[in-house]
């Protein structure tokens, strides 16, 4: 260690990452800790592909370009129409601004990808040291520590915060599949039987590969994790028919529990955290990183701007950061906990009055415009 340390945090993910190459371009010398990445599996066991991807808005894009960590295609896939289904007939469609060629609705982006743009940015920033958790003896010294580490966070306890988790009945599954269709940008989402189906553009304007993200229940997912890779890929074109092609199952699958969580504190004396380590909502929005990656930005800048006199770890200074932050992802929140109890209700009476309602939202004009520049993030237009 060169020098003592500004910074430090705790977390090598990608906001961890985005985080400390805002924080040294402030020439603060930061502490990346992080823990090795899991050594790859055998190249002929499908089991060792990372089939995550995620959907990032405008706001998220212009973060990571900006620090030169933003993934060339076909790692990053513009989005270019939404379609989602509801119950009997119940639709909505998004379109990107067709006057805008750079424009799009999100990009579907490849974790492996971004993160190997985020460590190599980092790798060439002198400002930070990487460091392995595993061989520190003692916590890293600094004036202020920032708790990147995700929901399963072991330095939440540190500082005595208490994490509340509203967890629901159902499991995300992830996979990678193929059409014999091009997917032409177009993202879809089905509300089906109380679970939710995603279908995500992947591989480059021009390709045909999807990223699936599909919430079910627990034990829906039991069953679908025993099936063959034709049962799953059959039990999918079950939900989406003919829109997306025909479908091949094409990577191993992931799943995980799904639940709302939140930190009641954000913030103390010397520590912050930010990312999942603070919150994490329903996926069905896909906003979970766009959320992390605001919070890094609103943290970059709330340090940025601080008063000469004042320390990195002013509780009051790091007030102004939680304040500017926890009212978007509780807003968030409780958008992603509304709609899915809405759709998780199988009653005939709710499932009208959910086609009532996308119907309704299809033809409201300014409406439907607010909530997909929200989306988009690009709030002013």
């Amino acid at each position: 260690m060169s020098k003592p340390f500004d910074v430090c945090i705790r977390g090598g993910g990608v906001v961890g990452r985005t985080l400390a190459l805002l924080l040294a371009r402030d020439r603060l010398h930061v502490a990346l800790v992080a823990r090795p990445a899991p050594a790859a599996g055998p190249a002929d066991k499908p089991a060792s592909q990372d089939v995550r991807a995620y959907a990032l808005n405008s706001a998220s894009r212009r973060l990571l370009a900006s620090l030169r960590a933003w993934p060339d295609a076909p790692a990053a896939t513009p989005v270019l129409e939404m379609r989602v289904w509801g119950d009997d007939g119940g639709r909505l469609d998004f379109s990107a601004p067709p006057a805008d060629p750079e424009a799009a609705l999100a990009w579907i982006v490849d974790v492996p990808a971004l993160e190997q743009q985020l460590a190599e940015a980092v790798r060439y920033q002198p400002q930070i040291e990487t460091l392995e958790a595993e061989t520190l003896e003692a916590p890293v010294k600094a004036a202020l520590t920032v708790i990147c580490e995700g929901q399963k966070s072991t330095s939440r306890n540190e500082f005595g915060v208490q994490w509340v988790v509203k967890p629901y009945p159902q499991k995300a599954m992830a996979a990678r599949l193929r059409s014999d269709l091009p997917h032409r940008g177009v993202a879809r989402q089905w509300f089906h039987n109380g679970e939710i189906l995603a279908l995500l553009p992947i591989g480059g304007a021009e390709g045909n590969s999807v990223a699936l993200v599909w919430s079910v229940s627990v034990e829906h997912a039991a069953a679908l994790e025993k099936l063959t890779p034709e049962e799953f890929s059959a039990a999918v074109q079950t939900v989406c028919g003919a829109e997306a092609g025909c479908l091949e199952l094409a990577s191993s699958r992931a799943s995980w529990p799904l639940a709302l969580s939140r930190a009641e504190r954000w913030v103390g004396p010397g520590w912050a955290l930010a990312g999942d380590a603070a919150h994490a909502v329903h996926p069905l929005a896909g906003q979970g990183l766009n959320l992390g990656l605001a919070d890094a930005a609103g943290l970059g800048a709330v340090i940025h701007g601080r008063e000469y006199w004042r320390g990195l770890g002013d509780e009051k200074l790091l007030r102004r950061y939680e304040r500017s932050r926890k009212a978007d992802v509780a807003a968030m929140g409780a958008v992603t906990d509304g709609l899915h109890s809405l759709f998780a209700q199988d009653d005939a009476r709710w499932q009208a009055v959910r086609n009532w309602g996308m119907k309704g939202f299809a033809r409201s004009g300014t409406l439907k415009e607010w909530v997909m520049r929200q989306a988009m993030g690009s709030p002013q237009g």
